[in-house]
């Protein structure tokens, strides 16, 4: 039998994760010797777990030693930074064999959520972007072509969003951005403003908003994303005021541990209403496929989800 193939999620905290539950039920049902496991990794430690060469300890205080490390995930608040990181030792080469959109999806959210080993090299991943637009077609019945859309959540998932519908191919007419913290909203906007020809590809239609104009925006608006962690946690409130769901409006959510006060409002609203349960089946089929280079399980995966919701 080959030996034991470790994947994971890298990510501070990573407790509250049902990636492990979807992956090994995908492991299990097609025969493969591998395991998933949470590695939780202060921000403080991030490059060496990803640089290093040291064995790597799993959340139940495993060792795991560098070659039984095949791949793995990342999640908050490790995205944009293992981003840099990664971008700065492994430039991308025409041997990772991205399609120009992966590459596409990695370069404009600045922020990367699969790894796969290859060699001595890490070959990096957004499976996010198509992750989401698969769930907005699919479960939400949205098609964003000249749509206006309200993204609330510049961080990782945000960018991720902001990636899908600026993608040529979805023809977003606006997108509005905006954070509930100035210092994610501004490093967004510092982060946009940078990237090569970025300005030509949107043509206005990536606008950043502060937090009082979503008021004012929201009314001519198609879709709402909430991007943002708030909604993770019980107490957590809706990152807008319940009397701007207007009649027409949808409304995505990518928290997916439980139904957000957001997606409440929504619903007792009248509103069409997702969460993020299968943006992130979607994106963990995506990864589940660049690691072993087989066709994911989708009804076993996502049985594997409903179970330990």
């Amino acid at each position: 039998m080959p030996s034991l193939k470790i994947y994971g999620l890298l990510g501070y905290p990573v407790k509250h994760s049902l990636s492990p539950a979807m992956h090994n039920a995908a492991f299990k049902s097609l025969g493969i010797n591998a395991e998933y496991r949470l590695f939780e990794v202060h921000p403080d430690d991030l490059k060496d777990f990803l640089l290093g060469d040291r064995p790597v300890y799993d959340i139940n205080g495993n060792s795991v030693a560098r070659q039984q490390l095949c791949g793995f995930n990342i999640t908050i608040p490790h995205k944009i930074k293992a981003s840099q990181i990664l971008e700065c030792q492994f430039p991308f080469t025409s041997d990772d064999f991205l399609s120009l959109q992966e590459l596409y999806y990695v370069k404009l959210s600045g922020a990367v959520n699969t790894v796969k080993v290859v060699g001595d090299r890490l070959v990096y991943y957004n499976t996010d972007p198509a992750g989401f637009i698969r769930s907005l077609g699919e479960d939400l019945k949205f098609d964003p072509k000249g749509k206006k859309v309200l993204v609330v959540g510049c961080g990782g998932a945000g960018r991720a969003v902001i990636a899908a519908l600026s993608w040529t191919n979805t023809g977003t007419d606006k997108i509005y951005a905006t954070d509930i913290k100035n210092e994610a909203l501004d490093s967004a906007k510092e982060y946009f403003a940078q990237i090569p020809r970025l300005k030509d590809h949107l043509k206005d239609r990536l606008i950043f908003i502060s937090l009082s104009d979503i008021t004012k925006r929201i009314k001519n608006c198609d879709l709402l994303v909430n991007a943002s962690s708030l909604g993770m946690h019980l107490q957590d409130e809706s990152p807008l005021d319940k009397r701007l769901l207007h009649k027409g409006l949808k409304v995505f959510d990518v928290v997916y541990n439980r139904e957000t006060k957001l997606m409440q409002d929504a619903q007792q609203s009248g509103l069409e209403a997702v969460g993020g349960l299968n943006m992130l089946l979607y994106q963990g089929m995506s990864a589940f496929e660049l690691w072993t280079d087989q066709s994911a399980p989708k009804e076993v995966m996502l049985e594997a989800l409903l179970k330990n919701i």
